[in-house]
């Protein structure tokens, strides 16, 4: 891909957070920080530590190595359930 691996985590968190509708605001909660330092780690000001890495993993209910593979591996093994509209479309398939 080309990407160094704090690019492609970069991505890979921007990427879930569109696919399940969080926020900055959320994920700072999740880590116990700010939105303003997520969105410092976001641009690149900051570093993500190692314990983003598996507290993020954990809270996407996937592995901390599928994270780090990049978007697009973040994207494919992230639960059907944690997708956005995923309550909305159990609801309507009943």
């Amino acid at each position: 891909m080309g990407w160094g691996l704090e690019e492609s985590l970069r991505l890979s968190v921007a990427a879930l957070m569109q696919a399940t509708g969080d926020s900055q605001r959320k994920i700072a909660a999740v880590l116990g920080l700010t939105q303003t330092q997520v969105s410092r780690r976001q641009s690149g000001a900051t570093s993500w530590s190692l314990r983003d890495v598996d507290v993020l993993a954990e809270y996407y209910g996937i592995t901390a190595l599928d994270l780090l593979a990049g978007p697009t591996r973040a994207c494919e093994t992230l639960p059907a359930a944690r997708r956005r509209g995923a309550n909305a479309q159990k609801g309507m398939a009943r």
